[in-house]
């Protein structure tokens, strides 16, 4: 919306980003209430649920035979080429000050005493240095005392920030991107810069987990506490579940995971992680009860 409404206000009539569905519908869904064009580049592997989102709020989408890192540099092209108003991260500074509401929402329903330790999924790194810029102008102002150290969840096949951090590197070196969680699917994380430096100024870290673990986390998430997120989001959980285990959190710390997207955006990956099935019955109350004694080991009343 930041993004949208910036276009606005420079007389653009056509805004363009690169998204893997999420970033994207939420610009989709301003533009049309705004009454601008959007152009969204979305990588081929782009669940349907979030193509369908973009597409109902009218953007046009363009489908690209590649990763979101293709698509990064060609949204930065065809803003160069046709004079869009460019919503892509690291691009755009807006981005940050949208971002970092994330921080201030946290710190007022926690009565502005800021949490210990923060986790976050992290693909390109603009929500994660979002949160730095947020919790450092709190801070700044006043709002609250501690800043937070910050932690950056990444799937093990898509973690070009876990090795630039653990190797003290100043920048990472792009490698290729394959994880369930599409939304942090990203191999060259255009805002690496300020997430490095979130990680470093707060004493945080970032951590690897894998595809499993990030399901495992989903269905946890989900039978537990009734949120259903998709995987992307499951990410930031299973980071804290790894270092709770490896000794990185104490006992009494006070942490928030953030949670940044619904389940529904991804049927197929939640499928994945499922290991229960429908029981398949006829319409027969007798049927039912049968199969309920074979499936609870027990029977049924």
């Amino acid at each position: 919306m930041m993004a949208a409404v910036r276009a606005v206000e420079l007389g653009k009539t056509a805004i363009a980003g690169a998204s893997t569905g999420n970033a994207g519908t939420s610009l989709a869904c301003a533009c049309a209430y705004l009454g601008i064009d959007a152009y969204v580049f979305v990588p081929e592997q782009i669940p349907r649920a979030k193509l369908a989102q973009l597409l109902i709020y009218g953007a046009t989408v363009i489908q690209v035979d590649g990763s979101y890192d293709q698509c990064f540099d060609l949204a930065a092209a065809a803003c160069e080429r046709w004079g869009w108003y460019s919503r892509n991260t690291a691009v755009n500074p807006v981005l940050s000050e949208g971002k970092k509401t994330a921080a201030l929402e946290v710190c007022e329903q926690l009565d502005w005493q800021a949490p210990d330790t923060v986790f976050c999924a992290v693909g390109d790194g603009c929500v994660f240095g979002g949160l730095h810029k947020g919790f450092a102008d709190a801070q700044r102002f006043g709002l609250i005392d501690l800043m937070p150290r910050l932690i950056g969840a990444q799937a093990t096949g898509a973690a070009p920030l876990v090795a630039a951090f653990e190797n003290d590197w100043p920048a990472i070196r792009p490698q290729g991107a394959e994880t369930v969680a599409d939304s942090i699917r990203v191999g060259v994380p255009r805002d690496q810069i300020k997430a490095l430096r979130a990680a470093r100024e707060t004493g945080g870290g970032f951590v690897a987990v894998s595809d499993n673990d990030i399901l495992r986390a989903q269905g946890r998430l989900a039978a537990t506490t009734g949120l259903f997120v998709e995987p992307a989001a499951a990410a930031a959980l299973a980071g804290a579940v790894a270092m709770r285990e490896s000794g990185g959190l104490e006992e009494g710390e006070r942490t928030v995971v953030l949670l940044t997207g619904h389940g529904l955006k991804d049927i197929d990956s939640a499928m994945k992680g499922v290991e229960a099935s429908p029981i398949r019955v006829p319409p027969d109350l007798d049927a039912i009860a049968e199969k309920l004694d074979a499936a609870r080991g027990r029977k049924w009343p």
